[in-house]
């Protein structure tokens, strides 16, 4: 008898065969999925690299914002008393300064153009300091504050000048009362030149001195947030052929320099002996002369004219 469980030599063959088949069959299924799986993967690999170029591409494509501080319109910082400015929107990203309009009205129009490193901008407003305070609290002065940076070069790779610029910038934007005294402040502490400039807590400090300490202040001048517009504005003042707005002065061939001080359009030039920028009757002198009507000990003799928001 046969047992009829039992294959035959033929159907075990057979059924080799087949069971071969199947694996053959299951092999290239794998196969043709990894490789889809690996050029899947390759294919995200890809798109991830080109959208990672595309963002580096366009971000250093695209400029660094030079959007300016408010109450600075003019590149400047406008004050018709010690505490008091004139309020204005900001510079736009791309967009380009508004000239502060001056009035004929009797009033002494001070513009000053400094660079917070630069130690003769440091002895005209130390010197002048008190006088020009009298002036403004009188209302027979306005001050505009002007500051660029071209010195960042004296204090190593500190850039103290930029920084000391955007720092002021943003005490305009965010504490504008204390603008006049913590530009006061900036000068006290002025970093000697090339002695390496001076930290952010250092600069936070003589803010706070001034009277203007708050976490946007902090956070403004740790992040340099101005640090584009004050680029910007110093490359529209200091290449020669430049016409400096509310003045009868081109930048000359050798260059801008600081401190540039300009009243009711005439530049200011200080004795070249004596006691130079820091000749506080020279400049009261230059005033009176400059000016119809005034005073420097009693103003102008016009009517003041109502002062600005700020």
């Amino acid at each position: 008898m046969t047992n009829p469980d039992r294959q035959t030599k033929a159907q075990r063959q057979n059924a080799a065969r087949e069971k071969a088949r199947i694996m053959r069959e299951e092999a290239k299924r794998k196969a043709r999925r990894n490789k889809f799986l690996l050029q899947g993967g390759i294919g995200l690999a890809i798109v991830a690299v080109i959208a990672i170029a595309v963002v580096v591409i366009v971000n250093v494509a695209r400029p660094a914002s030079n959007a300016g501080p408010k109450n600075m319109i003019s590149d400047g910082f406008v004050l018709t008393s010690t505490t008091q400015y004139v309020a204005t929107p900001a510079i736009p990203n791309g967009g380009k300064p508004t000239p502060t309009k001056q009035a004929d009205d009797g009033k002494a129009h001070i513009t000053v153009y400094q660079d917070l490193q630069c130690p003769y901008c440091q002895q005209f407003e130390e010197a002048n300091d008190a006088q020009i305070s009298k002036w403004l609290d009188a209302g027979t002065a306005t001050l505009e504050i002007k500051p660029i940076s071209f010195l960042d070069r004296s204090s190593g790779t500190n850039r103290y000048a930029s920084r000391a610029a955007n720092a002021l910038a943003c005490v305009a934007n965010y504490d504008p009362s204390d603008f006049f005294a913590v530009n006061k402040s900036l000068y006290d502490n002025q970093p000697q030149e090339n002695t390496g400039g001076a930290t952010d807590a250092q600069i936070l400090s003589w803010l706070k001195k001034g009277g203007a300490s708050s976490s946007q202040i902090t956070d403004c001048v740790h992040s340099e947030k101005f640090k584009g517009w004050v680029k910007a504005a110093t490359d529209r003042t200091t290449p020669p052929g430049t016409k400096i707005p509310n003045s009868n002065y081109t930048v000359p061939s050798q260059g801008f320099s600081t401190p540039t001080i300009i009243v009711n359009k005439q530049v200011y030039t200080a004795p070249t002996t004596g006691q130079g920028l820091a000749d506080t009757a020279a400049f009261a002198s230059f005033i009176e002369k400059t000016v119809p009507g005034w005073s420097a000990t009693g103003g102008s003799t016009s009517s003041p004219t109502p002062s600005p928001a700020g």
